[in-house]
């Protein structure tokens, strides 16, 4: 009797591949909606860590505040894009 031996290849899932879209769609309905007031908060929060990694000293609090309204809403979209 001969042995076969073995083929060097892992077992593969057997689940099924989710495209990007089934993935942010499912991330969507688990994650609990956000609130104008809680989004504006975030970004407000973000624009201040921006000034104060700086030390409050240079840059622009309009372009701050801009990169934070990118920032939070990439996050909350569930892109994750800064």
């Amino acid at each position: 009797m001969s042995e076969s031996a073995p083929s060097g290849r892992a077992k593969r899932s057997r689940t099924p591949k989710t495209t990007p879209r089934a993935r942010s769609a499912r991330a969507t309905l688990s994650r609990p909606p956000v609130s104008a007031e809680q989004r504006h908060a975030l970004i407000a929060e973000s624009a201040y860590l921006r000034a104060a990694a700086r030390g409050f000293t240079g840059g622009d609090a309009v372009a701050d505040w801009l990169a934070s309204e990118r920032e939070v809403d990439a996050l909350l979209s569930g892109s994750g894009e800064k």
